[in-house]
């Protein structure tokens, strides 16, 4: 077998299992954040910063007001504002700092890692852990790096906004009215 297709096997086993995990009742309470948040900031690094972005976008075509932290025209976050952090090890110095931040002042949080000891999940008002890191060799070899995490953060945002979309009586017809025109 091509080592695409083992590839494309293993992680859509592993994200599989990784995204079972995950509990209505923690999707339930993130809802809630979402559907009475002033408004939403999004942050993460390097890829799991691009997951963050994309994120960020359906967000915009919700209807929700949302910023990227980070991003030049991003307002000050406050006291009602939702946070969301995705970081594989909650660990970095940038994404502890933006969780202590909204904690001081009084934002909620979400956090998105695969570290449910990290400084980041302990601050978040709700933690979603995605338990991607596993010690096979086949995942050096078929998804190197944070390759799981990132993909199943992704789908479990997606599957969000597709939660959101519910909430809201939004429709992907209604959506588009807000995609970006000028691209």
């Amino acid at each position: 077998m091509k080592i695409f297709r083992k590839s494309l096997d293993y992680m859509q086993s592993k994200i599989k299992d990784i995204l079972s995990e995950i509990s209505d009742e923690d999707i339930d309470n993130i809802k809630k954040f979402f559907l009475n948040a002033d408004r939403i900031f999004v942050y993460g690094a390097g890829r799991s910063g691009l997951v963050a972005k994309a994120f960020a976008i359906r967000l915009v075509h919700l209807g929700f007001q949302t910023f990227v932290i980070g991003e030049t025209i991003t307002a000050p976050v406050r006291k009602g504002d939702l946070v969301v952090i995705v970081s594989g090890s909650g660990e970095t110095i940038p994404s502890k700092m933006t969780a202590e931040i909204a904690r001081d002042i009084g934002a909620k949080l979400i956090s998105i890692t695969s570290n449910k000891e990290s400084s980041v999940a302990k601050l978040a008002d709700v933690s979603i852990v995605l338990h991607a890191s596993c010690q096979e060799k086949e995942r050096s070899e078929l998804a190197p790096l944070g390759t799981l995490f990132e993909a199943s953060a992704w789908l479990l945002l997606d599957s969000i906004v597709a939660e959101l979309m519910h909430a809201k009586n939004e429709t992907e017809e209604s959506m588009h009215k807000r995609h970006a025109t000028l691209e």
